[in-house]
Formats: C-alpha cells, structure tokens, sequence
C-alpha cells in the first residue's frame, strides 16, 4: 500500500503529506540546487512548473520560476530576463534595481513560493541567498469585456465583468474615482486559496453590516471557491428560503450604484458575478435603467413588474382554485367556453396544471443549456408544438395553455434571475394548496408567503423594508420612483454613516 501510495505521488515527490508540510513551513536554503531539488519534490507531477537557471553578471546563479500558462510571457521576457542577462544593475541594491517590475516581495518561506507560483506570479532564486523574489507576472488565459448576456442594457453600459479579480475592480473604479471607495482583500480556502475582496464606501457603508460581511468571509473554512454563488451560498443568513438575500451582478454600473446605496460588493477572483448586500425585497424589482427613464415610465415599468410578481406566484392556484371550488364567480359566458374546452380533458386541473408548468421548465432549462440559436429555437417551436399538440390531444385545455403561457411571461419580467427562479418555485406549492382548499388555501399561502418574508433579515437589515419597518422617505424610490431632484436621501433601511446623496453631503444617516 505505502508503495502504491508513493508512485501515486510521483518517484521524486515526498512520500508524505507531513513532510511535504515540514518543508513548507521551512525558509529557503541559501544553496540554490537544495531549493531547485525540494522544488522539484513539491511540484513532482506539475510539468507546467518551468525553471530558467542562468549565471548573473557577478558569477552567482539564479534561477527563474513559474507556471506555463499562467504567467505573462512578454513581462518575463523583457522585463525579468533581459535586465538580469545584458542591463547594469547595481549589486549594493540588487533587490530593487534587478528588473524592471511594478510590484516585488521578498519571501522566504515554501508555503509562499509554493502560493506565489500557483497565483502566476514568477520567483527568482539566487543562490547564496536566502531570500527569493517575488514578482508579479500575472497574465494566463482571459476573455475581453462583453456585454453580460444575462444582464441586457437598454440605456446604461454595456461592460460586463471578466473573470480577472483586479479588471473588475478596476471597472467599479472608472464609475467611483474616489479614495473612500475602499477594498479589503481576504485568501478563502484551505487547499486552493481563492481571492476575495470586498468593496465599500467608507464614508457610506454602514460599520456594523462591514464587520459582519467580514466575520462571515473569515469564518468559511472550505476547499476553495468556485464561484461567487458558492460564496453566497456560505454567508447568507438564511439557506432555506427560496428569497435570495443577495444580488448576484456581472454589470459594474449596477455595482457602483449599490456601492453609492450604501451597499457593500463583494469580488471573487475567476467568477464574473459580484456580490451585493445587503438586499432588501423591493431591491430586486429595481434596475440601474430606472434611473436612465423618466419617472412616469420608470414607475409604471416598476409597478408592472409588482403586477408579474403576484401574476408569476398565484395565476395557476386561482385558475385551479376558481375551477375546483368557485366555478360560481366565474361570468357564464366565460365558464360555458372552459367547461367546453375541458369537456375532454381526462385530468384535473391540478394535473393539468403541474404537467404543463413541468414541461414549461424543461423547455426552459433544455433552451438554456443547448447553444444559443438551438435553444432559441427549441423554447419557441417547442412550446407551440408541445402546447398545440397536448390542446389537440386532449390532455390540456386551451384555456390551461394561455395560463401557464401568461404566468411564464410574468416571471421573465422580473429582473433578477435568482428572484426570478424563487419565484417560479413557489407556484407549485400555490397550486397545491389551491386544488386542496381552493381560495382560502390561496390565502392562507399569501400570508405564510409575508409572514417569511418579513421575518428574513441580510446582513441584519429588514428583508421587508421600507415596508416593514416603514421609512417613508425610502418610498419616494421603491415600487414607484419619484423624480431624480427629489431623490436626495440613500435608504434609510441601510442605516448609512451619509444619509444625503444630494445636497449637503455631510448630513450623517438616520441609524444613530
């Protein structure tokens, strides 16, 4: 077994985990083939490991190191190599005026070396030292800034996030040049570290929600971090609730207008999705392209948007509900055309309800998991030959179609794709319900749905405010949207250090 175990690790790598661990937490040697050797035994098995070895000037060797791929070849190249193989550089200060390179660290120990090479950073060994250099040559696979395709603009940018930690900083930098827009970097994960940075107004952002986003990050004790919905998934206050209790953005205009909110925006290094929180309810059914429109359109656009809401959740419980129970409510003419259309159906309205809102899902999930024009065309032939088919098969009734069709169109208004998918699950407890005591079980549902909704927090703020609690200047913004002149406070529900965004900037916040 131990054999088995060693070949596993590679003939030249160390036998053990624990005396791999001894070496890392050692410093370097000063004999520059004693380090290329325990590097070789750390990194046995990783050929993309590449060691330039070189005499300097003075006759001591060096040696360059990095991971193909990784790094940025240009910066190597010209920046490293060639100033160490033909510039002059002063021996009394070779530390500083060796290369040509922004940033440098000296490091010492092998957990650093071992973390600097596996980040893209490049470390240059000179043997008789005991101290290695550091260097940032970051580069490696990326992909341009793009619109997102989740997220479309009508009025604002169209930049979306990259995977690239420090692009997308520097995007939410180009909205907020200010020196209060601050970032505090965090490592998560104990067998790969992903980088974390969260972002935040000092002069704006609440001090208690800070240091409870920051208590959360410390306290995750993971692998690593895949993705910003992993993150989400880790300090969220509540991991039942079908309510997301932060936004997910790729947009970096709608990040730095929730960092001017008094928000706080969390980046995960190789995820284009950011962080945002806390949230409340209301925020959800609010876009950046509000506040592009006039206050009429963008008002009715947001009360439309209420209306898809209580659409998307209770359109098929009522229409189960009304068919099963209150047929009576019903005007004739209107009752005399579905008895009509159902006279054949062999099912009742609850199985006719969940076996097209279940097709419906498929088609939504098969349109978004096949490449773009297949899917577009599966989600749109699919439905009307499946829908049509099913109508002339006599296992739905026409009038079940146009529901489910209505109650699909209500779910894509709503802007948020985690709110979005919240909502759709909650139909099917609704309709439930609905076919089990009709009206009063809708009710019953509705108020369960408040009661939780109002009994969730993020970050320690109300999910339900304005609401619950009422802040009644937080209104003039919430499902309607005053004019801009008159939008002169951030939300009190935020409880932010500067309550003015116009005005006299100095007015502190409400929350003291």
């Amino acid at each position: 077994m131990d054999s088995f175990h060693k070949r596993l690790r590679g003939k030249q790598s160390f036998s053990t985990q624990e005396q791999a661990d001894n070496v890392l937490n050692n410093i370097i040697s000063s004999s520059i083939s004693i380090n290329l050797n325990h590097l070789s035994q750390l990194f046995d098995g990783i050929p993309e490991l590449i060691t330039r070895t070189f005499p300097l000037k003075n006759g001591q060797g060096a040696a360059l190191l990095y991971m193909e791929g990784l790094v940025d070849k240009t910066v190597i190249n010209i920046d490293i190599l060639r100033p160490l193989l033909f510039q002059e550089w002063n021996e009394k200060d070779f530390w500083k005026s060796s290369v040509s390179i922004g940033q440098i660290n000296k490091v010492q120990k092998w957990s650093e070396i071992e973390q600097a090479l596996l980040h893209g950073k490049s470390i240059l060994l000179i043997d008789g030292q005991v101290t290695a250099l550091e260097l940032e040559t970051q580069g490696g696979p990326k992909r341009n800034i793009q619109e997102p395709s989740t997220e479309a603009s009508l009025k604002s940018s169209h930049q979306g996030f990259t995977e690239i930690a420090g692009e997308n900083i520097a995007l939410i930098r180009r909205y907020i040049p200010n020196r209060e827009l601050k970032v505090k970097n965090f490592n998560v994960g104990e067998r790969a570290s992903a980088k974390v940075s969260m972002l935040y107004l000092a002069d704006v952002a609440n001090e208690d929600a800070l240091k409870e986003m920051e208590c959360r990050i410390q306290s995750i004790k993971i692998d690593t971090i895949l993705s910003t919905g992993t993150l989400e998934g880790l300090i969220e206050d509540n991991s039942y609730t079908p309510f997301p209790q932060f936004s997910i953005t790729e947009r970096p205009d709608t990040t730095a207008h929730q960092l001017l909110q008094g928000r706080i925006a969390i980046v995960v290094d190789r995820s284009p999705g950011v962080l945002i929180g806390p949230m409340t309810f209301p925020a959800f059914f609010q876009t950046i392209d509000d506040y592009s429109a006039r206050s009429a359109i963008a008002s009715f656009i947001r009360l439309l948007r209420l209306t898809a809401l209580f659409i998307a959740i209770f359109a098929p419980a009522l229409y189960i509900a009304m068919i099963s129970f209150h047929y009576e409510v019903i005007p004739l003419k209107l009752l005399l055309t579905i008895g009509e259309s159902r006279a054949k159906i062999p099912f009742p309205p609850i199985l006719e309800a969940l076996l097209m809102e279940l097709v419906l899902e498929m088609l939504r999930e098969a349109a978004i998991r096949l490449p773009g024009p297949i899917g577009q065309t599966i989600g749109v032939v699919g439905g009307i030959v499946i829908g049509q088919a099913a109508v002339q098969a006599g296992i739905v009734s026409n009038v079940m179609v146009i529901v489910v069709a209505i109650t699909a169109i209500a779910s894509f208004i709503i802007p948020n794709l985690e709110m979005s998918s919240g909502i759709r699950l909650l139909r099917f407890p609704m309709m439930i319900i609905a076919s089990m005591f009709g009206i009063i079980g809708i009710m019953v549902g509705m108020t369960v749905i408040i009661i939780h909704l109002l009994s969730l927090e993020s970050l320690g703020v109300p999910y339900g405010s304005p609401i619950s609690p009422l802040h009644i200047s937080d209104l003039k913004d919430t499902f309607i949207r005053l004019p801009q002149r008159l939008l002169k406070k951030r939300p009190l529900s935020l409880r932010p250090k500067q309550g003015n965004k116009q005005g006299n900037m100095k007015e502190e916040g409400d929350h003291k």
